[in-house]
Parts: structure tokens; sequence; C-alpha cells
């Protein structure tokens, strides 16, 4: 393919980038995870700013069809990989649905359980006030790749004997009228310790994403403190931050 653009088109230099890695993308060399190339060689080969390349880049890693390592390079997404928005204020399953992504739970175990401190704390209850507690598996056909724990506080009733393969939110509202309305996010990385690692079939040390939601009804009140640990090599978060002015 030959990589050009025209500089005297009215058509703006970053969109004209944008649809040419779109073809790009389609290209069986790249679509079979070739990396493109880098920023630096593109912006020099087309005559125009590493900026303006980046512009365009930005855009098909925010809609999931381009994967950027830093310090590696830029490739095409494929079928194991799943970008998730961290606005998103949907459950994992409405989520995966929306984006047309089979998904499979491979362990799903709910009991009763006497919470942390930590969730305790969320839901200022004592230590010794039982919670339900769901832990899911979750994953492709060609295995985990999430594995998630959420507590519920006692007050929305949950029994443990509920059928949790439903959306989680849309099954609380229906069945309990309650209304996840807030959620407060937090993201980090750490290393996969070995009940993690066994869950999510990789090697003990291996890096993973961990996601903390503390899920609120309309009221402020507690809901859901929930743990997802990502295999890192299958999630990408992407976030959209407006300037403001």
């Amino acid at each position: 393919m030959v990589l050009k653009i025209n500089h005297q088109s009215a058509i703006p230099l970053h969109i004209q980038v944008e649809r040419m890695l779109r073809e790009m993308i389609e290209m069986p060399e790249y679509s079979k995870g070739k990396f493109l190339p880098n920023e630096v060689e593109l912006a020099k080969r087309l005559g125009i700013s590493r900026n303006t390349v980046r512009h365009a880049t930005n855009h098909l890693v925010y809609e999931g069809l381009l994967i950027r390592k830093k310090g590696i390079g830029t490739r095409v997404s494929n079928n194991n990989n799943v970008v998730t928005r961290l606005d998103n204020w949907h459950s994992f399953t409405q989520e995966m649905n929306q984006k047309g992504i089979a998904f499979k739970t491979y362990e799903i175990d709910v009991n009763l359980t006497e919470p942390s401190d930590d969730v305790a704390k969320f839901f200022s209850i004592s230590t010794e006030k039982k919670v339900v507690c769901m832990e899911r598996l979750r994953g492709l056909d060609e295995g985990p790749i999430v594995y998630f724990i959420s507590y519920f506080h006692p007050r929305v009733g949950l029994t443990g004997k509920e059928d949790f393969s439903k959306p989680l939110y849309k099954m609380l509202e229906e069945e309990y009228a309650t209304v996840a309305a807030t959620s407060r996010e937090e993201i980090s990385a750490k290393l996969a310790d070995k009940n993690i690692a066994g869950k999510l079939k990789v090697k003990v040390g291996s890096p993973i994403l961990k996601r903390k939601r503390f899920v609120l009804d309309p009221g402020g009140r507690p809901v859901e403190y929930n743990v997802g640990y990502y295999n890192a090599e299958h999630f990408t978060y992407s976030i959209e931050i407006h300037n403001g002015k």
C-alpha cells in the first residue's frame, strides 16, 4: 500500500490519515498482528506533524480498533482484546452484549460470608454481619480473562439463590427495586499472586489490572463493593477527556 495524503484537499489532514489507517487495518498483514509503522515514520513519509498522526491514531485506539503498547508500538486489535470505557455505566454482561462479544462464565460461586474490614467500612456494618458474596470467572472461548468478586449490602435483600446469569444491575432493579445510580472506580496495576494466576491461567507475577467499583443507589447508599482482576494482555481501558474551554 502506498502511503500518501492530499495536502491540497479540503479534508483535514488527520481525517485523511485516519481513513488511511482504517484501510491498513483491513490488510491481512496488519490484521494478523503486524505492528503499524510508528508515528515518527508515518509523519515523515506523509510530510505532516507527529501530532497529526497521533490525533488520527488516538481516535482508532478509542474505538478499540488499534492497541497501543508504550515502548513497543501500535497494532490492530483482535477478538482476544476487549476495550472498555471507564465511563461506561453498565454491568459487565450488558457491556459485552452491547459490543457483540460472546463471553462465557467458567465459574460462579455465591455464598454468605463475613466482610473484610474494607467491605464492612464501605457498607458501614460490622465485620460480623454476613453479606452475599458472588465470585465469577469469565472469559472467551480461549480461556478466562477476568475474575470478579462482588459483595452486596444486606439491605438489598439478596439471598444468594438468585439467577446471577442475568445482567446484574438489571436484576437488582427489577427484582429488588435497587437502582445502581453512581459508581466510583479505582484502577491499579499489580502482579498476579498464586490465587489470581490460577484463576486467569497466567504465570505468577504476570501483570494484571485491578479494578475496584463502589456502587451507590440514588440516595447515596452503598449497594455493591466489587473487585475485578483483568488479564492485562486482553483488556484495554479507554477514557475520553474534554478540555472544558
